[in-house]
């Protein structure tokens, strides 16, 4: 990527701040303005990101880069699904542990009883984000 793109990029994803919520701040505040406002920056913040993941990902194909020495797509998506699957499973993990452990407060202040039990679901939705990070490791242990 040339640094004439970077810059562009980055003007793109200034912008995408600076002119909804000037837009917002300037006029009269009201619902409708707030959410035109957010909807304006989501657009240029995520356009910027879709641009700048394809020209991340645009490489030369793997023989190409195999023969020049340098690094090709695969790589690039293996550190992306590291990423993701490291993400995503802590985001599934801290909902299950929202509901999971506001249900077991809930429950242990009627009967004092069920703190065991209940931790036991408590545990169990802290798991997933453990798996998601033992896979990240293995595809990570691949590139």
């Amino acid at each position: 990527m040339t640094l004439t793109v970077k810059l562009l990029l980055i003007t793109a994803l200034v912008l995408s701040i600076i002119i909804p919520f000037g837009y917002f701040l300037i006029g009269e505040k009201t619902k409708k303005r707030y959410k035109r406002a957010v909807g304006v920056n989501a657009f240029f913040y995520f356009g910027a990101f879709a641009i700048a993941a394809i020209m991340m990902f645009g490489g030369a194909p793997a023989q190409a880069a195999e023969a020049a020495g340098t690094a090709s797509n695969a790589v690039g998506f293996g550190y992306l699904a590291a990423a993701l699957s490291t993400g995503l499973s802590c985001v599934g993990g801290g909902i299950a542990v929202a509901s999971a452990a506001s249900a077991a407060l809930g429950a242990i202040s009627e009967d004092s009883s069920a703190l065991g039990k209940s931790l036991i679901f408590v545990g169990l939705a802290e798991g997933v984000c453990l798996y998601g990070l033992i896979i990240s490791f293995m595809i990570l242990g691949k590139l």
